[in-house]
């Protein structure tokens, strides 16, 4: 049984990465619906939340079906992170995690997120006084390293539980790497087999199969898999690599009216918790990932990103389902 702290999550647990604009509430419910059996908020920027920003305020939504469900955030300061860490633990979320992977600029130049990557002492200060500001059990998502030359990981994963997390998940790509290249694994395969490591371990990158899930799961050893971008447009995945570990079988992917429907009640539900303006904008990233393989979808995924009734939305999907009928995309 793995678990963090308190937290069961099952013999593998399957996560849901956070990612911003993406795990939503909308989304994150398709995702528990199809299995997932661990989920993230969004990141949420400290500095947001102490000054009670609309926006980050608004992240802090979860709720009871759910869980057991993480609340991650980012900063750099370690006041400004201890009182975001007050404000998290009366959401009453199962955990807190703190965000040190992302790669994009805007975050990691205020040394934030990827960007504390290069202050490796500090990155240790600022989870120990996190851990030591709630009693949720803190996790920690992180990359390998800054560049391939700066790769940390098996120290900073040691050091991290030695000041108190209760898991770590972890990309298989330097910050420099982005999401270009290949996620290697082997750093993370190598820390869940030190025998000084205790807290589960958790891969992410570039899980987008059933088989890719199973391969991954027996050659490096970790605790679960963390699913991140192929999820998006895709929940069913977590269904399908579930039945696969159990079965040996591959699924029937989804047919054009399932995919039709979920699609639907995802832009309803976001219409719903954002409103209409970013319910509709913030859904356009899903569609080519719901109607991926789809022949000469292009012209009709052109009107679903740029057309703003969501009326007419509904239509244009209703048309899918019109003239793709019983075609089950590639």
């Amino acid at each position: 049984m793995v678990k963090i702290g308190n937290v069961e999550l099952g013999e593998f647990p399957l996560l849901l990465a956070p990612m911003e604009d993406v795990s939503d509430p909308p989304f994150r419910a398709l995702c528990k619906e199809q299995g997932c059996d661990m989920m993230y908020t969004e990141f949420i920027s400290v500095e947001g939340l102490i000054r009670d920003a609309t926006k980050s305020v608004q992240k802090l939504d979860i709720y009871d079906d759910e869980r057991p469900i993480g609340i991650q955030i980012f900063g750099a300061e370690i006041d400004s992170m201890q009182r975001a860490a007050e404000i998290v633990e009366e959401a009453k979320p199962e955990v807190l995690d703190i965000n040190f992977g992302c790669p994009v600029k805007k975050v990691v130049c205020k040394m934030a997120g990827a960007g504390i990557l290069q202050d490796i002492p500090r990155m240790v200060e600022l989870t120990k006084h996190i851990v030591n500001a709630t009693s949720l059990p803190v996790t920690v998502k992180t990359r390998l390293g800054w560049n391939k030359d700066t790769i940390h990981i098996q120290e900073v994963a040691e050091r991290l539980q030695d000041v108190g997390i209760k898991a770590l998940s972890i990309h298989g790509r330097t910050r420099k790497q982005m999401y270009k290249g290949e996620a290697d694994w082997s750093e993370i395969g190598a820390i869940k087999n030190n025998p000084r490591i205790h807290i589960p371990i958790f891969g992410n990158g570039d899980i987008n199969s059933p088989q890719k899930a199973e391969l991954y799961k027996n050659r490096y050893g970790v605790d679960g898999i963390m699913i991140g971008r192929a999820s998006i447009g895709n929940p069913w995945i977590f269904k399908e690599i579930r039945h696969y570990f159990e079965t040996g079988e591959i699924l029937d992917p989804p047919t054009i009216e399932e995919k039709v429907a979920v699609c639907k009640r995802h832009l309803k539900h976001g219409i719903e918790w954002k409103g209409e303006k970013l319910g509709v904008l913030e859904m356009r990233r899903h569609y080519s990932q719901y109607f991926r393989g789809l022949r000469e979808i292009k012209p009709i995924r052109g009107q679903l990103v740029t057309q703003d009734d969501p009326n007419v939305i509904f239509e244009i999907l209703d048309s899918i389902v019109e003239r793709y009928g019983m075609q089950v995309p590639a």
